[in-house]
């Protein structure tokens, strides 16, 4: 069912997945890759759970999708991370849920910003993370090219901001593109770019350059010692940073656990096997730990 809620005054758009029961049932928010919209793979996982007796709720971030807030599609995680709290707010106050058994599933970048949410909300009992990107300054600088490459991208974010705050303009380039040497991630992705797979209606495919300063300089590997909720890990050597999951998993605090299966990065996003995979091991760790 479409519902929404409050975020510091944004309203936000979600879609709540409740299974066919009588009685309260754990809940889990959902979250997907850097500027994505639930529709991309929020909702498959989404549903996914709610066929297995979790209430789930998949939602559009503040400025992104349906839901409202300016400037659109800038990626912040600060921003992100409020969202998801004032998610869980929602969940909590359902009555489909029962507010002692929360958990929450981040998928790639969502891994980051449940993780940071975690690591300051006791309400959340239980950590999922699949396909989990996970970065600090380190991995920051051999993802994008060293630190002089990093270190223009900061700059060309600033002005970016700077060029925002007088006009209120917002320099956007796509987020995937085999032409545009700007973009995001200027490779041939077929994820994004397949209309039968991400490359939907509901997603713009555009990045705010402004949006470059807090994402390169944002560490989700230092999170993990402040992390005390069971957490599973689903990856893979062939998908993004395997090496930023190994250092994350090692640091976390609390019981942990990581699945190492096959897939790339973008086949835990919509193929039947790794999404499978990913979903049934995540209903097992679940079932363990918000008993």
């Amino acid at each position: 069912m479409k519902i929404t809620f409050d975020s510091d005054g944004a309203t936000l758009t979600g879609n709540l997945y409740v299974p066919d029961t009588y009685e309260p049932t754990p809940a889990v928010v959902v979250a997907g890759t850097w500027t994505s919209v639930k529709e991309l793979m929020a909702d498959r996982y989404a549903q996914r759970l709610s066929e297995h007796g979790y209430t789930a709720l998949s939602f559009d971030f503040t400025g992104f999708g349906e839901s409202e807030g300016e400037p659109r599609d800038v990626e912040n995680p600060e921003r992100k991370v409020r969202d998801i709290h004032n998610a869980l707010t929602f969940l909590a106050s359902h009555p489909a849920v029962d507010a002692d058994r929360l958990a929450a599933l981040g998928i790639c970048a969502a891994a980051m910003y449940m993780s940071d949410n975690a690591s300051r909300d006791p309400r959340v009992k239980s950590l999922v993370l699949v396909a989990p990107w996970l970065h600090d300054a380190a991995i920051v600088e051999q993802a994008y090219g060293g630190a002089e490459a990093v270190a223009a991208r900061i700059s060309a974010a600033r002005e970016a901001r700077s060029r925002y705050d007088e006009t209120g303009e917002i320099d956007y380039v796509p987020v995937v593109s085999t032409t545009d040497p700007r973009a995001a991630m200027p490779y041939d992705i077929d994820f994004y770019l397949n209309p039968e797979r991400g490359g939907i209606p509901a997603w713009p495919n555009r990045f705010a350059v402004m949006a470059w300063a807090d994402w390169l300089t944002y560490d989700s590997i230092s999170l993990a010692p402040k992390i005390t909720q069971p957490t599973l890990l689903v990856h893979s050597e062939d998908a993004a940073i395997p090496d930023g999951a190994r250092r994350f998993h090692a640091g976390l605090a609390g019981r942990k656990d990581i699945l190492w299966t096959q897939g790339t990065q973008f086949d835990f996003y919509d193929q039947e096997t790794q999404v499978t995979i990913a979903m049934e091991t995540a209903v097992a760790h679940f079932g363990r730990t918000l008993s």
